[in-house]
């Protein structure tokens, strides 16, 4: 089938009158039609896709033409050979993807005389060459001769379609029969062109007849190989046989060895330069040697070429080390990232270990914070300033082994598994591979990703890491990876306990505002495609932002409220009303509304029985608010606000420990005996739990029942116990940094937990008062006004 190249040039679809006298020529490549013969032609050119439906139009026949140079592009009269073929055009298609397609029946041959001038698409006056009518014996006699000889040669093919033996025989005339052995001989379009162009009919069946003669001599020498290799060889070298077949026929053909022969020398080529171990090169030849003598028609041949693709793609060889520089590692981390100081610490302390012992086992660092910290970017960092190439892996949804380990070759689309596609996408051996969202692995019925990553995340056994699918192990005690987390609890034991855990608590006030002067508002400005000079906001408007719009531990909302203020800056640049947009306090407003969070302790804790408590959630800490009231009843204890079973336990502790203590702390206890209390923690709709409420939950009963209010400037955090004491609970960096952020002044915090102390912010420490409780009496002592609130009206 010949597919015409399509023209830039435009070309008229309406009909264009061409002299009846004149025949429509449409160019091909490569194909010769011989009459009597149907045959498809793809068309691709606008002006043959012009020509063809113009005769479609008007019923007209149409002439086919191989051109002499299949590259050109445009052909002209100069460039068609003079002789070609009257066709009818029996169906014309165009195909869903818009290319068209002809299906033409042969009729006669033409000698083109003349081209006309003036017209879009090639027509031509021409001379038709009919068939000599009368058969003298001598074409008889060829004719019989070139029967016999199409006969034989179709006996002598494997597989010879019964209905190209039946045209033979039934071919109308010499003429046809000729035409139809030359259509389907196996011949270059020179030498069919050839054929077509012999006008004798004579001279046209001898070439044809020693056309056919030599194929025949082919497929006898063809066959005859075949007989004397199945005498000499046994059954398990017949794919052997089958190739030295194939070569012997391409040497009697000149073609020399090309195909499968050539592509196994490159694979071995490939092989021997990947710089793979011992053990692995064994294998892949192996490999190599099975794919030699699989037939390319089989589909295990597909298989053993992509596995061996992935061997030698692989990076096996470890690439030159390059020098770590500690100092510009130092810049690199302060360039990317505001603050976490202690984290570029024990990053730089990680970096010098590998350059003072390349060769040593280094940690599996997990860095775990809410969202929107800098994890994912912080592994970067590292990749940029250890000179390596960087690659994530998410691991988020994760559910199946063969995630992790690839499938085994034996499964349709079989593939290796996550981290041996990161290490081949990075193309070395010691890239920086994170983990990304260790913490969201599932565990389904095709096993538990997580038990797999075991020996990934394992500097004694990656070593040797054996992917389900390659089936050789593969070294990746060079690989740094780095995993990213949002909370720890989803993580198992095992597999946590091979990675150095790294806290990122949320950023602080200033922090925000550093980290949005520094990158945040030049990232918006480019995304909406302003300039400095376009638009601007101030630090004031920065930090109302921070306050008043965003409650996060990340900075992702806030940049998305920066993106929001430079999008109305952008629609007035746009439309030439202004041409700079300064963005201050009197414009958030307009542009995002009014404030969504406000500072609500003051009001929160302005009645007896209101504490301020201090939670950690995934994305960060929060502010807890404790309600306490009483209504006359029975001594019931009512809990509400979706508290979970630990929360529940520390309230009904909190409870018995002021009914203990009544008369040290001034409580009738007749109070408990003729009241329900009723603790409620708001936001209902949010679960909560955990013990580390026990001291905001002790503190509201004692201030319901002594009609003291709490301080309004303090938070405070802690679990309690039976006997008084203040229990250390997890989380304190997060809780500081949300106190710090909701404008309390004062935080209570359990003594035990002043190891922490150095891992909470400078700038929420300055602050901040830090108060270290022992006991649930130092929390009363602290926490509760001096002067008596006024009773509140429930009492």
């Amino acid at each position: 089938m010949a597919q015409n190249d399509q023209d830039q040039t435009a070309v008229r679809t309406d009909a264009v009158p061409i002299p009846s006298d004149a025949l429509i020529i449409v160019p091909v490549r490569n194909i010769v039609l011989f009459p009597g013969l149907v045959t498809p032609i793809a068309i691709g050119r606008a002006k043959s896709i012009a020509a063809a439906q113009q005769a479609v139009r008007e019923e007209r026949q149409i002439g086919i033409v191989m051109q002499r140079d299949p590259e050109v592009a445009d052909p002209g009269p100069d460039d068609l050979h003079r002789i070609g073929t009257l066709a009818n055009i029996v169906r014309y298609v165009t195909a869903p993807d818009g290319s068209h397609h002809l299906v033409c029946q042969g009729v006669q041959r033409i000698r083109v005389q003349d081209y006309l001038p003036g017209t879009p698409f090639l027509a031509a006056r021409v001379l038709h060459i009919p068939e000599p009518a009368t058969r003298s014996a001598e074409v008889e006699a060829r004719a019989l001769h070139l029967r016999t000889l199409a006969e034989e040669a179709i006996g002598l093919l494997p597989q010879a379609p019964p209905e190209l033996l039946a045209a033979i025989q039934s071919a109308p005339s010499p003429a046809a029969l000729t035409d139809l052995a030359a259509a389907y001989l196996d011949l270059k379009p020179e030498e069919r062109q050839e054929i077509l162009e012999t006008i004798d009919l004579a001279a046209r069946m001898d070439r044809v007849s020693r056309r056919l003669a030599e194929r025949i001599e082919v497929l006898r020498l063809t066959n005859e190989i075949g007989r004397q290799t199945k005498a000499a060889f046994d059954e398990r070298q017949r794919e052997a046989v089958l190739r030295e077949q194939m070569a012997a026929i391409q040497r009697q053909l000149g073609e020399g060895e090309e195909g499968k022969s050539q592509e196994v020398a490159e694979l071995a080529a490939a092989i021997a330069k990947a710089g793979m171990p011992p053990e692995v090169e064994t294998q892949a030849r192996k490999e190599l040697r099975r794919y030699e003598r699989t037939p390319e028609a089989a589909a295990e041949s597909g298989m053993i070429r992509t596995y061996l693709d992935w061997l030698v793609e692989l990076p096996w060889a470890l690439p030159e080390a390059k020098p770590i520089d500690i100092a510009a590692a130092r810049r690199v981390l302060d360039a990317d990232h505001y603050g976490l100081e202690k984290i570029k610490t024990r990053i730089i302390e990680y970096l010098a270990v590998r350059k003072l012992a390349p060769q040593g086992k280094a940690p599996i660092l997990c860095f775990v914070g809410p969202p929107g910290v800098g994890k994912t970017s912080l592994g970067q960092s590292i990749a940029r300033a250890m000179g390596r190439p960087f690659v994530r892996v998410s691991l988020g949804g994760v559910h199946d082994e063969a995630e992790i380990r690839g499938h085994r070759r034996t499964y349709i689309g079989a593939l290796p598994g996550n981290i041996i596609q990161g290490i081949k996408k990075a193309g070395s051996r010691d890239c920086v591979m994170m983990l990304d969202e260790i913490d969201k692995m599932g565990r389904g019925i095709q096993g538990d990703p997580s038990a797999a990553m075991l020996e990934v995340l394992d500097p004694e056994q990656n070593g040797t890491f054996r992917d389900n699918y390659l089936g050789v192990p593969f070294d990746l005690s060079r690989v740094v990876f780095i995993a990213t987390a949002n909370m720890l609890d989803t993580i198992p034991g095992p597999l946590r306990d091979r990675m150095e855990i790294i806290s990122l608590a949320g950023y602080t006030e200033n922090e925000k505002l550093e980290i949005a002067r520094r990158y945040l508002v030049a990232r918006q400005l480019a995304a909406n495609g302003l300039t400095p000079e376009q638009a601007a906001i101030d630090d004031e408007a920065l930090r109302a932002i921070i306050r008043g719009y965003t409650r996060e531990a990340g900075v992702r909302n806030l940049e998305r409220e920066i993106g929001q203020v430079f999008r109305h800056a952008a629609v007035e640049v746009a439309e030439g009303t202004k041409a700079h947009v300064a963005v201050g306090l009197a414009e958030l407003a307009a542009n995002l509304g009014g404030p969504r969070f406000e500072n609500e302790v003051a009001m929160r804790t302005a009645v007896a029985g209101v504490a301020t408590g201090l939670a950690w959630t995934p994305v960060g800490g929060d502010i807890l608010f404790i309600e306490a009231t009483r209504a006359p009843g029975r001594g019931a204890l009512i809990l509400t606000g979706q508290l979970g079973e630990v929360m529940r336990e520390s309230a009904q502790a909190a409870t018995t420990l002021v009914k203990s203590r009544a008369v040290s702390l001034g409580i009738d206890p007749a109070l408990f005996e003729k009241n329900d209390i009723h603790i409620h923690v708001p936001a209902g709709a949010t679960p909560k739990d955990g013990p580390s409420a026990g001291v905001a939950i002790f503190t509201a009963l004692v201030s319901l029942m002594t009609d003291r209010t709490v301080r309004s400037d303090t938070a405070m955090t802690g679990e309690i116990s039976l006997r008084g004491l203040v229990l250390p609970v997890g989380g304190i960096k997060e809780k500081v940094v949300a106190a710090a952020a909701a404008g309390v002044t004062r935080v209570m915090l359990p003594a035990r937990n002043k190891r922490d102390y150095d891992e909470i912010p400078q700038d929420a420490r300055d602050r901040l008062e830090f108060i270290w409780l022992e006991t649930v009496d130092q929390a009363i002592a602290a926490a509760l006004a001096d002067k008596p609130a006024v009773p509140a009206a429930a009492a």
